[in-house]
């Protein structure tokens, strides 16, 4: 690998793979990612499930399980360093904090194509993985877009019959 494909910390500088608030058309990615990402296209993270948060979804580490649906984006050279911390903020993860939400991870996620791309991934960490694979509520087509808008559909439905009652 090149220095150039390495950050400050000697890190690789990767892809991110983001499923949930993150995601295009949802309100972090405008906040976080419009105009620093230089390519961005729909990807599957194999051997993990998708698990409702309070507002947010948790990616959970599960072999064999999946996919989790979400999009592969590709930072501007100049905005990597930049974006990486405000993302290790928004998700809360500092490495080797125990008190983190998410833990950023490099795995392997599956391009439209098919084709295997090393990503950071933020995933449910050990104590929060452990909490909900004992009382979460599991995403189970593993959309998050698509669980959201079917949640809203849902509520308007509610709303709309409450207003003609």
């Amino acid at each position: 690998m090149s220095d150039d494909e390495l950050d400050e910390l000697g890190e690789a500088r990767l892809p991110f793979f983001v499923y949930g608030t993150l995601r295009p058309g949802e309100p972090n990615h405008a906040v976080h990612l419009r105009g620093r990402t230089a390519r961005d296209e729909p990807a599957l993270l194999p051997d993990a499930v998708l698990y409702d948060g309070p507002g947010y979804p948790y990616a959970v580490e599960h072999p064999g399980k999946g996919p989790v649906h979400g999009d592969l984006l590709t930072a501007l050279p100049a905005a990597y360093a930049p974006l990486l911390a405000a993302l290790d903020h928004l998700e809360e993860y500092s490495p080797g904090d125990p008190r983190n939400l998410y833990e950023r991870v490099a795995r392997d996620v599956l391009d439209r194509s098919g084709t295997p791309v090393r990503a950071w991934v933020y995933v449910a960490a050990p104590r929060i993985a452990a909490a909900l694979r004992a009382s979460g509520s599991l995403i189970g087509a593993g959309d998050w877009a698509s669980h959201r808008n079917a949640q809203l559909k849902r509520l308007r439905t509610r709303t709309g019959d409450l207003n003609h009652s």
